[in-house]
């Protein structure tokens, strides 16, 4: 499996990278501290093409690939996690999973506008009694005349309180439970039945919106269905299958972060007349931190080639990559934040922010135990 990147997606990788160290890297921490989100740069990132390597051209997308949108993430995250996640929430999300399940008219209505950056998305699964237990969230879609009336509450739902539109899983048979559930595609702006609410205080990720979103027999039409009725639970396993990938992607570029600010402080900080890069007990935590990195990226880089070359099935391989990336970046910041002493603990430094936007990638898209059960029932069926 070749890992070499074509001329195109070193382009797509560079360009990245100029946006996130002339662009992002001068506001991370005047933002951080007013825990602000600027829609205007997801616009900008749009317009450098960033959500639109996994979709088609005639939709305003570049085709460019997996690996391509993995390596962009990687750009923007290494520099500020936050906005490594409007990748999910515009492209791998919303976009592919309407690109996949949607009619022409769902397709031209809301993915150019995604990919563009001009019309902000993301996904309502969470419920205050629901996380891991997809199927057995209380969000109902009543049948009416002309369409559906939804009821429920989302929680924990990134660009809740921003986004234009969302995919919202909810049942429309709950008899049927994993079966009943089906997924909408929700305008959010302007509907009476629809409110939204910041959840303000959070651990981490301090510029990336995160809120909740009420239905209180919200009206929407026939053609907001996704699919057909019935279909939510496969819809959503299927984009979840997607955005765990680019989940994968920004743990790995955590880690990254977090070696640097280690390996450089190392190297500058000095006790004993020395480097403490010197001292061989920093020099295996540095390893430590290395190896499990290049594990990770390795990881990575395989289940988004395998995606390129056909294979959509992978998703072992994308739980392995998630799995692992997420561990090895929480291991990389809580390594970096002991190397950096009083300085780690400081927010003078970037590693306390690393620590907490790191903490994430064992929790959303599934958390690390979830990934476990789905990699534990491949295994056993290895061996049937």
């Amino acid at each position: 499996m070749d890992f070499k990147l074509s001329d195109e997606q070193q382009m797509m990788r560079d360009s990245a990278r100029r946006f996130a160290q002339t662009r992002l890297a001068p506001l991370v921490t005047e933002d951080e501290k007013a825990h602000r989100f600027r829609p205007e740069l997801v616009r900008e990132m749009g317009e450098l093409g960033m959500f639109g390597a996994i979709i088609d051209e005639r939709y305003g997308g570049t085709g460019a690939g997996w690996l391509a949108s993995a390596v962009m993430t990687l750009e923007i995250a290494k520099v500020w996690a936050s906005y490594g996640l409007p990748f999910n929430m515009q492209m791998h999300g919303p976009a592919y999973t309407i690109q996949t399940f949607g009619t022409e008219a769902q397709k031209e209505k809301y993915i150019p506008g995604l990919v563009a950056g001009k019309l902000l998305g993301g996904f309502a699964m969470t419920e205050p009694g629901t996380g891991s237990d997809v199927a057995g969230m209380k969000s109902t879609a009543t049948k009416v005349d002309g369409g559906w009336k939804l009821s429920g509450q989302k929680t924990w739902i990134s660009q809740a309180h921003v986004a234009d539109m969302v995919l919202a899983y909810v049942s429309t048979d709950r008899a049927k439970k994993a079966k009943g559930m089906t997924c909408f595609l929700v305008d959010l702006k302007g509907n009476p039945g629809i409110t939204t609410r910041p959840i303000e205080e959070k651990f981490g990720l301090y510029c990336s919106p995160t809120g909740e979103i009420f239905f209180e027999d919200a009206f929407v039409p026939d053609d907001a269905v996704l699919g057909q009725v019935g279909d939510g639970f496969k819809i959503c396993m299927t984009q979840l299958e997607s955005t765990r990938l680019s989940c994968a992607a920004r743990a790995v570029a955590v880690g990254q972060a977090a070696l640097d600010a280690a390996a450089t402080y190392a190297k500058e900080r000095k006790q004993f007349d020395q480097p403490i890069a010197s001292f061989q007990m920093v020099q295996a935590d540095l390893v430590q931190m290395y190896v499990e990195h290049q594990a990770a990226e390795l990881l990575l880089y395989k289940a988004a080639v395998s995606r390129d070359e056909g294979d959509l099935k992978n998703g072992p391989e994308i739980s392995c990559a998630k799995y692992f990336a997420a561990e090895a970046a929480v291991h990389a910041a809580n390594t970096a934040m002991k190397i950096l002493g009083s300085y780690g603990f400081s927010l003078e430094y970037p590693v306390a922010r690393l620590l907490r936007d790191a903490k994430s990638f064992q929790i959303v898209e599934g958390t690390s135990n979830v990934q476990k059960i789905i990699l534990g029932r491949h295994l056993l069926s290895l061996y049937e």
